[in-house]
């Protein structure tokens, strides 16, 4: 093991150092948040993938496999549509918004705060619960490399992705998610894929072996992958941790088609997980959590070197979303919620307090995020009250906005606090993992959107006026207050 040991310590001990080296190029608000707005089409991609497939893309979508077979995958299939599709339809029109949060993208849409405030704080615990439940993973990990205690690894693993986020915010990520993207890449798709089929005996060994619902791609069951494309395709078009990765690529044409390799990639990635799980069935068919087959395949059927990497790969998944969780939370609170508690949401401030500010706040969330990782057992329930939230709150207001001018900052504030509500108390009386919740709530939504936009004036000329020359690209990038209806 001393060789796993080693490429571990190289790997994190890499992480740290380009968190060193993008502190030096974070010298703005824009650098700082999202990497200077100048990220080519292989940065974008790389990094673009590397956010959305975590360590329960990688870890889970391996369970998925084992418990499921091929329609395992449909759960990471779903985030890959999720990304070509807000590749394809949206991503030109949000880069050339030059925001930083989706609250302001509903600042200029609809005129004004009010409709921001409320976003801002939905979004901010869908990030703050996403950031938790990645960082959660590490303990599967550093329990398989070093018999590690639950809570020591959630600090250690946490730990260095705060200081690294920390120091340099989205360049450092960037760097970071790039170098995650490789390993992955090479650990997951390029090793233990192969290794674990050739182990298994070969697909028609596998076939042998196991039910020939392992094989069907909808053995999963319909109703499942329609709850997967509600939470997690819509969730991919409206997170904000999905978003300011687009504000970081240099042109329309950058976060259409770099968008598209990396969802593209996500569907790959989605058969892999579920191809290795399918056979780790086949190698441990009694095992007493399907989440358990990622880690026992790792350590019992690798050689030494190769496991060192395959961990390390899952390491990089589990790190490149805690980060970018991390510092779409950071930013969230920061310039939606706390500048307006204060009054300060359009007030003028030199680059250099604002990179402060941001820092400070990527190290304050860090450590709430820490500590409640600690503090949480169910992993599952957690993520999946943050996407309810997401997708039954803010998914109608948002993308209303994008293709529907007569929808009213009203309508888009009475859809966030009905849908936002219908979900809670759906999640309250019929569970927290039904799909009534979601479902129920997306619809009372939408319905909230559509009445009260139709029952109150349409947003104010001047405001659509200016929303459409930054959809065009024609606006120089934000400081300035949006514009704001007459009262």
């Amino acid at each position: 093991m001393a060789v796993d040991y080693l490429v571990i310590v190289v790997y994190l001990a890499g992480m740290l150092a380009m968190g060193w080296w993008g502190m030096r190029r974070a010298r703005s608000k824009s650098e700082f948040l999202v990497a200077g707005r100048r990220l080519g089409p292989a940065m974008y991609s790389g990094t673009m993938a590397a956010i959305v497939l975590g360590g329960a893309s990688t870890i889970g979508g391996v369970g998925l496999g084992y418990q499921y077979g091929l329609s395992g995958a449909w759960m990471v299939f779903t985030i890959g549509l999720g990304l070509l599709a807000l590749s394809v339809f949206f991503s030109a029109r949000i880069a050339r918004l030059k925001v930083y949060t989706v609250s302001e993208m509903l600042d200029l849409r609809y005129g004004g705060g009010r409709a921001g405030v409320i976003s801002g704080v939905v979004m901010w615990a869908y990030t703050l619960m996403l950031a938790v439940t990645s960082t959660i993973a590490y303990a599967t990990i550093f329990d398989v490399l070093f018999d590690m205690n639950r809570s020591l690894a959630i600090v250690l693993g946490g730990s260095i992705v705060v200081a690294y986020s920390t120091l340099g915010g989205m360049w450092s990520i960037t760097l970071t998610d790039m170098v995650q993207f490789v390993v992955k890449t090479i650990g997951v798709l390029l090793l233990l894929l192969p290794i674990a089929v050739v182990k298994a005996g070969g697909f028609a060994e596998m076939k042998d072996r196991l039910p020939t619902g392992y094989f069907d791609p909808l053995g999963i069951g319909g109703e499942t992958i329609f709850t997967y494309v509600l939470i997690y395709t819509f969730g991919m078009l409206i997170g904000q941790d999905i978003w300011q990765r687009v504000f970081t690529a240099r042109s329309d044409r950058t976060a259409r088609w770099g968008g598209t390799i990396a969802g593209t990639y996500c569907l790959a990635y989605a058969l892999a997980g579920a191809v290795i799980g399918t056979a780790a069935k086949v190698l441990y068919p009694k095992l007493g959590s399907a989440d358990d087959a990622f880690a026992t395949i790792v350590k019992d059927e690798l050689p030494v070197g190769v496991r060192g990497l395959v961990l390390a790969a899952a390491l990089a998944a589990v790190m490149s979303t805690s980060s970018g969780a991390l510092i779409a939370c950071a930013t969230v609170a920061n310039n939606d919620i706390w500048s307006r508690l204060r009054g300060l949401g359009t007030a003028p401030a030199g680059d250099h307090d604002e990179v402060r500010g941001n820092r400070a706040f990527i190290l304050l969330m860090g450590i709430a995020v820490i500590g409640t990782a600690i503090a949480i057992d169910d992993v599952v329930q957690a993520l999946t009250v943050a996407y309810n939230l997401l997708v039954g709150g803010l998914l109608v207001p948002i993308l209303g906005g994008l293709v529907w001018k007569r929808g009213t900052v009203y309508g888009a504030l009475a859809s966030v606090v009905v849908g936002g509500l219908s979900v809670i108390v759906l999640m309250a009386t019929h569970g927290i993992l039904a799909n009534e919740p979601v479902y129920y709530g997306l619809l009372a939504s939408l319905a909230a959107y559509v009445i009260v936009s139709l029952a109150t004036p349409a947003t104010d000329a001047a405001v659509l006026a200016a929303w459409r020359e930054r959809l065009a690209g024609r606006s120089p990038e934000l400081p300035s207050e949006p514009v704001t209806a007459p009262q």
